[in-house]
């Protein structure tokens, strides 16, 4: 998002809040002239306390209010590759129902496909994950048509997660309301599939997008639901029902965090990493590439990401220290990570800190880093310094901040 729009973003969230300007700022102890000026384009950034600040008065992440990484390389959000994303998600009226696949389709290699397309978009390479999702759901809807019972059973599970993947990316893309119709009809071709875990797995997905429009109440709701589902069916017997069973408790903590319920988050975390130990104990399932993003490591970054997030720099950084990644942990959970120890060290005044992790950012992920807000916020406040600390002047040029 660029710095311009972050006016128009902040008015959008406010009146989406039901909030007048001088309820938001008695709500985010932030002047109301501060937030005329952002909303009027008279003032066009503000600093990192400010924007927190804003934040949590409008009941959102901070990043909700600078912007995500932008979902593709154009910036075009209703461009030819997602209207084709929105057509497969949406077929239109009495369009003639799917054949059975030919003799030369797989199954295998469908599910492969869908495999891949979730690493992509772990890696943040979501114009590619547009470029093969409309002939992903396709496919995966062919095999819904399948004579054979089983395999009609696998084509709805490949339907199933093909359109949770495509809700994830409608997410990305700002589009929250097509990212439901996508998931709702994800949740259906999950019922007629053999795998009992895909219902509650794109479930998650709904109680994220629902933290995304600000539904926290009703993300901590289904998320805790569809937890307790899990465990009492079953099927945290199995690694790949504890990681479902993990997400889904995660996403509660989230949501009972961005709700001032800190304190209810943090025994959600620390319950979410002690059944964490036992994933890599149980009998293991299929490709972890379909399954949710459930370890220690991940456990422990979330909570990181919630203790700065909720102003608790401090244990941040203590969480963070020492860490060891699992090799199953996506580029972007690790990419966050590193964002999040820079915030703990600017909230903190080490600014010093906070340009060795922003460093290590950059290496990881030059491109991420470049296009996300966050991270400009960061090297904008400590550009903003009297001692500017070394090592920041090519990280502000990197990021066209100071110029």
């Amino acid at each position: 998002m660029a710095t311009d729009d972050l006016g128009r973003t902040l008015r959008r969230l406010r009146r989406l809040a039901s909030l007048t300007q001088e309820e938001l700022a008695e709500r985010s102890d932030v002047s109301v002239d501060v937030i005329r000026q952002l909303e009027q384009g008279r003032k066009h950034s503000a600093r990192l306390p400010t924007l927190h600040a804003l934040a949590s008065g409008l009941g959102v992440e901070l990043t909700t209010l600078l912007g995500d990484p932008p979902a593709v390389s154009t910036g075009e959000n209703d461009g030819p590759r997602f209207v084709a994303v929105r057509r497969a998600i949406m077929p239109a009226l009495w369009v003639a129902e799917p054949k059975a696949p030919g003799p030369d389709f797989s199954l295998s290699e469908l599910r492969e496909q869908i495999a891949e397309g979730w690493t992509q978009y772990h890696a943040a390479e979501f114009d590619t994950v547009m470029k093969s999702l409309p002939d992903m759901i396709s496919d995966a809807r062919t095999a819904t048509a399948s004579p054979d019972s089983a395999d009609r059973g696998e084509g709805f599970a490949a339907l199933g997660k093909a359109l949770q993947l495509a809700g994830h990316v409608a997410v990305r893309m700002g589009k929250t309301d097509l990212a439901l119709i996508g998931l709702e009809r994800g949740i259906d071709a999950a019922g007629h599939s053999s795998d009992p875990l895909l219902r509650p797995m794109i479930v998650n997905s709904v109680a994220w997008t629902y933290q995304r429009q600000g539904r926290l109440g009703d993300a901590l709701s289904i998320a805790l639901h569809a937890a307790d589902g899990t465990k009492e069916s079953g099927l945290t017997a199995t690694a790949d029902g504890l990681k479902v069973w993990g997400a889904l408790t995660m996403s509660a903590a989230t949501s009972a965090a961005r709700s001032n319920d800190y304190e209810r988050a943090a025994a959600l975390m620390e319950n979410a990493e002690k059944e964490a130990a036992r994933v890599a104990r149980l009998p293991q399932g299929s490709d972890s590439r379909m399954v949710s993003v459930f370890s220690p490591s991940s456990v422990r970054i979330e909570r990181v990401r919630l203790a700065v997030q909720y102003g608790h720099p401090e244990q941040a950084l203590t969480l963070a220290k020492g860490m060891r990644l699992s090799k199953d942990t996506p580029p972007s959970w690790r990419t966050w990570l590193l964002l999040d120890v820079a915030r703990a060290h600017t909230d903190l005044g080490d600014a010093v800190g906070a340009v060795k992790a922003l460093e290590s950012l950059r290496r990881v992920a030059p491109t991420w880093m470049q296009h996300h807000t966050l991270a400009v916020a960061i090297v904008r406040d400590l550009w903003a310094l009297p001692n500017r600390p070394p090592g920041l002047r090519p990280l502000a040029e990197f990021l066209g901040v100071g110029a």
